[in-house]
């Protein structure tokens, strides 16, 4: 016993020039505590991806675009490092704003916020963004978005976010956008919160003017699962928690219910700054998501507890260096009465 419990020593990763970050990665495989977890996080990604016919599933909460993620995520859509993405309302109504040539502003944490308030400047943690303008994104959405929608259709947020990307393709400055990637990689995008953001409420002020826009929440839950009923496998990748992350996790508890045969997921990761211990989703472990029949029983997995504005990058720059030139087999998605035709595709990427 004591042989096997110790078997690998530790090996201390060397300081070299010419290293790169996805050597890092694979030399942090044999220090401890969150180091090796987020080399963990590296590994189990590129099996997801070697994998064949599996639909990679990604979460993301938190303010990400405001923070400086955008560019990382669309990279992940363009490159097809995931195949569906559920994101916040928050995340996307920024990123639309990014790609209409709005800024984000290096602010601080430590400022007069009732001064801020009177100079219309918003503040999350220590970036600043200008209320005017953001103001004006909001008339635009409510007056010009819209107007692509027909009154009294019941919307999934996936369309609604389709029909944002088409208006993107014309109207966009920035073209390194999440919506704008997704639209042109025909990823699908799913805000199952729409309304927790101003996104929704702009889309709630139309109908105040006269429109009848319907957005069907029960039609996000029926799409999202179709995706894992007919997929032959399916992986997740959580970058923070919330309500994407159960949204996510829930197709397949719903697809295990209408194939009678185990549909949980295959491969998981999680990033989060957030524990256990308090019972909130945003921290609960896969094992605990092993009892729901969410995750699966023998399903490869890794958790890193790290704020993900310094653990996305370097993930994603050591994938990108590991694979830098990406073939898989995608998943190619087609919508029609309310069903899903899901084939696989060989893309390089």
């Amino acid at each position: 016993m004591r042989s096997k419990l110790l078997k690998q020593p530790t090996i201390p990763p060397k300081v070299e020039a010419s290293k790169d970050v996805s050597g890092l990665m694979e030399s942090m495989r044999y220090i401890g505590f969150q180091g090796r977890m987020l080399a963990g996080v590296v590994d189990v990604w590129s099996k997801m991806l070697k994998k064949e016919n599996n639909v990679i599933w990604l979460g993301l909460a938190g303010a990400m675009v405001p923070a400086g993620m955008r560019r990382i995520i669309s990279h992940l859509i363009r490159r097809r490092m995931i195949d569906v993405l559920v994101s916040t309302g928050a995340n996307l109504y920024h990123d639309c704003f990014e790609a209409l040539g709005g800024h984000h502003y290096l602010g601080s944490a430590h400022t007069n916020d009732v001064q801020l308030r009177k100079n219309r400047i918003d503040r999350i943690y220590d970036i600043f963004a200008d209320e005017n303008k953001f103001y004006r994104l909001d008339v635009w959405i409510q007056k010009k978005f819209t107007s692509m929608l027909v009154d009294n259709y019941p919307y999934s947020s996936r369309e609604i976010l389709f029909q944002l990307g088409k208006m993107l393709q014309e109207k966009a400055r920035e073209k390194d956008s999440i919506i704008l990637s997704a639209y042109n990689a025909r990823v699908p995008i799913f805000c199952p919160a729409l309304g927790d953001s101003s996104l929704g409420f702009s889309i709630m002020f139309a109908n105040r003017a006269g429109r009848s826009i319907r957005v069907d929440s029960l039609k996000d839950v029926h799409e999202s699962s179709k995706i894992t009923e007919k997929a032959p496998k399916t992986s997740v990748i959580y970058l923070g928690g919330g309500v994407p992350k159960n949204f996510i996790q829930q197709t397949a508890v719903i697809a295990s219910y209408q194939t009678r045969h185990d549909r949980s997921h295959d491969s998981a990761i999680q990033i989060t700054t957030d524990m256990p211990i308090w019972g909130g989703l945003s921290g609960c472990t896969f094992e605990e998501a092993q009892s729901w029949g969410k995750i699966g029983p023998r399903a490869k997995m890794a958790v890193c507890y790290c704020d993900l504005t310094i653990a996305l990058p370097i993930v994603v720059s050591a994938l990108n260096q590991r694979f830098p030139k990406l073939r898989r087999t995608v998943p190619e998605f087609t919508w029609k009465d309310n069903g899903l035709e899901l084939g696989f595709g060989v893309e390089r990427v």
